[in-house]
């Protein structure tokens, strides 16, 4: 018999402006469930991120169904693990952790996902041979993952730390096949962007608490389309510059939304309804503009 009672949970660091609380519990209301989720902040807790495997059994003892796992813990929380999906497997970084009945815990990653998801619904035409993606942190290797599962045929990453868009580009072409990925240096974007077909933006910049645009708005021209990972505000700068540029773009909306469906699907069982949680991630984002 299906259960009609969730307790879940969000552990991070700096997490009280998530909207994963609301967006979970919206969606659950609608479907008649008693679902409860709360942030276990590390930060608020007074403990250091490595301390997420304590935390994760602790939620396993208290009878927790499943936990999502953001900044800066995707990476930590492995090791605590029993299994891991084969997508979290491929990017060495779980979101998703669901605890089954006997306490055995399984990581996923929704955030490759939750991306193509957005993608596919966002930009459905948009063409693929050349991507450029700026950012190599954990949400920069999840859409690259996801890029390339949706058939990019090459996504150079640029970073501000050269040694990091390196591996993850040495990552996504051990992965998807040589020459798939390629890292590049911030002053090689000018030559980048005259020739790619679109832009993937994975940093904080253009948060409430990070303002501004990524990259000159000079770069930017009508040729390229613009998906943005930040969804707090959902428009940011960058996508208001590209949009009056005459650019297709995709706010990070989306991403949040099909994330955290995929996460309530494996939390749950049930099937969420993702058009209903656009509107609800609109609403949300629209009144409270702090970050992520």
């Amino acid at each position: 018999m299906a259960k009609d009672s969730y307790l879940v949970g969000l552990i991070g660091s700096g997490i009280g402006p998530s909207l994963s609380p609301a967006l979970h519990q919206r969606e659950a209301d609608r479907q008649g469930l008693r679902y409860l989720y709360r942030l276990i902040d590390v930060d608020t807790l007074g403990v250091p991120p490595k301390a997420v495997g304590d935390l994760l059994r602790a939620a396993r003892d208290l009878g927790f169904d499943g936990l999502n796992i953001t900044h800066p813990c995707k990476q930590l929380v492995i090791e605590h693990l029993d299994a891991l999906a084969p997508q979290a497997e491929a990017l060495g970084a779980v979101n998703t952790v669901v605890f089954d009945d006997t306490g055995r815990a399984t990581g996923h990653n929704t955030d490759v996902t939750g991306f193509a998801a957005s993608f596919a619904r966002g930009l459905p035409d948009a063409p693929l041979e050349r991507i450029v993606q700026l950012g190599a942190g954990g949400a920069g290797a999840a859409v690259a993952h996801a890029t390339l599962t949706l058939g990019a045929g090459q996504v150079t990453v640029v970073d501000a730390l050269p040694e990091r868009a390196a591996a993850l580009a040495a990552q996504l072409n051990r992965h998807f096949g040589t020459g798939r990925a390629a890292c590049a240096a911030p002053d090689r974007l000018p030559a980048l962007l005259a020739e790619a077909d679109g832009i993937v933006h994975a940093t904080p910049t253009g948060m409430a608490a990070h303002p501004g645009l990524p990259l000159p708005a000079a770069l930017l021209h009508p040729g390229l389309w613009v998906a943005e990972v930040v969804y707090r505000p959902l428009e940011t700068e960058l996508l208001r510059t590209a949009r009056a540029l005459g650019c297709a773009t995709l706010d990070g909306g989306g991403m949040a939304v099909f994330q955290a469906a995929d996460a309530f699907r494996l939390f749950t069982g049930r099937e969420p309804d993702a058009v209903r949680m656009l509107a609800d991630i609109a609403d949300l984002a629209g009144v409270v503009g702090a970050p992520k």
